[in-house]
């Protein structure tokens, strides 16, 4: 069976833990998840381990999430979501233009998580 990859790109620990919670029950089916602490790590992960599906924050320190997902999107086929507390639609417009291909506000509901990134991996 082959690995598919969850990055988790998020500074904020708690984010991460809750993420890593809600996503842990697709251990069964064979993934493995990824996590960085700001956007440079996030996007070093991305391009050395080539995840199938990453959760990208946006305000990060280092590089905030709309480069680190213009870059990501430049050199991978991956399905990048932004998960942001920013919940304005010129946000949302700004992170879809940046080529994420979807954009999830925070407070997220983890079985909504969990269903999606269950529906993006095909499992």
């Amino acid at each position: 069976m082959t690995t598919k990859k969850i990055l988790i790109v998020d500074d904020e620990p708690h984010i991460r833990a809750l993420l890593e919670q809600t996503l842990e029950d697709l251990d069964d089916s064979g993934v493995q998840l990824l996590f960085a602490k700001d956007g440079e790590e996030g996007l070093a992960l991305a391009l050395k381990e080539s995840p199938e599906l990453i959760f990208l924050d946006i305000m990060m320190p280092k590089l905030n999430g709309y480069d680190a997902c213009r870059q990501i999107k430049q050199q991978t086929d991956c399905y990048l979501i932004l998960l942001t507390a920013k919940g304005q639609e010129t946000d949302r417009q700004k992170g879809l233009q940046a080529g994420a291909d979807e954009y999830i506000f925070k407070p997220f509901d983890p079985d909504a998580v969990l269903a999606k990134a269950a529906q993006i991996l095909k499992i």
